[in-house]
């Protein structure tokens, strides 16, 4: 299950949406790297060292989910004996890291996706000091900024994130996924925000929707982006009801599948449930059939008779059960 639908099944609303620091060197939409002699031989076992490392954490990824699965039913292995499992297949993969490292200190690279590689284990000390290995290395290289502004988000200090997030956009502003963990971060530090760039509070709801706005310019289909925009109205207080149904329209328009289609329609709900909207809340709940969405859909209609009843619209709470 990707990483939206999870957040829809427990919440609906925003939670800790902060960014994960991650090597964006290879995986971001629009990033500009200038390419490797392919034909290098320490290029050539650099690449083995990425496809080994990309081959580990497919079979990792299998194991979890076929492990969630069987859990499910009650079957599943122990945590404490599939985390040794996953440990256990990834020594050679760090091994790896660390002897081409040693062999080869000045490829910066190599450092960023060693970084990676230790920040998914939660080595967050390490992997910055390898992030900033790389930096010495590479200065001009945007996505070392970038996991390095992810972490500090995470770690603090928050305000260094704001820099990296802008220095990582100088050097490269055509990568959509800058402007995104940039304005996550701007919203979830609303406090941080405030005090960094001597903004009010509207304000800074502002800054992170403009941040939003260019990565979508950016990556207009990429729905998860789409979906995650919409999210940030939960949180914008008083509620901008029209622009948050702007904001799921538009995620509507680039959802792919059924089920995604569904999920937005649970927000459309809800969104108009708040603004008292009974009738059109109504109508996208009864767009909604996938039994994934059953108890969701129970709890928003619920809500949806009780304030009818009551015959005008609430700012309260979601139903019980929501967060």
């Amino acid at each position: 299950m990707n990483k939206f639908l999870t957040g829809v099944l427990v919440t609906l609303v925003i939670l800790c949406r902060l960014p994960a620091a991650t090597n964006s060197v290879t995986r971001g939409t629009n990033a500009t790297v200038t390419a490797p002699d392919p034909n290098d031989p320490v290029e050539k076992e650099y690449k083995k060292l990425m496809d080994d490392d990309d081959a580990a954490q497919s079979e990792v990824d299998a194991w979890l989910r076929e492990n969630e699965k069987f859990a499910a039913a009650g079957s599943g292995l122990p945590e404490a004996e599939l985390n040794q499992r996953v440990r256990d297949r990834l020594v050679p993969v760090r091994t790896a890291y660390e002897d081409f490292i040693r062999r080869h200190p000045a490829h910066a690279r190599a450092h960023v996706a060693y970084g990676s590689f230790l920040n998914d284990l939660h080595e967050e000390d390490v992997a910055r000091e390898h992030w900033e290995k790389a930096m010495a290395l590479d200065p001009k290289n945007p996505a070392i900024y970038n996991n390095l502004a992810n972490l500090y988000g995470h770690t603090g200090p928050v305000k260094k994130a704001f820099e990296y997030y802008a220095k990582a956009i100088e050097l490269n502003p055509r990568e959509s996924i800058y402007y995104h963990n940039f304005g996550t971060t701007v919203f979830l530090f609303r406090k941080d925000a405030r005090e960094f760039y001597g903004l009010t509070e509207q304000q800074v709801f502002d800054k992170a929707l403009e941040l939003y706005s260019q990565a979508l310019k950016l990556d207009p289909r990429n729905f998860p982006l789409a979906s995650d925009v919409a999210q940030t109205y939960y949180g914008i207080r008083p509620l901008r009801a029209d622009d948050a149904l702007k904001a799921w329209t538009n995620t509507l328009t680039v959802a792919e599948s059924e089920i995604e289609r569904e999920s937005v329609y649970l927000h459309l709900a809800r969104v108009k449930l708040i603004a008292g909207r009974f009738a059109e809340a109504r109508a996208h709940l009864n767009c909604v059939t996938n039994e994934t969405y059953a108890e969701l859909k129970t709890r928003l209609t619920r809500n949806l008779n009780e304030q009818e009843k009551k015959g005008a619209p609430t700012n309260a709470p979601p139903a019980a059960g929501q967060k």
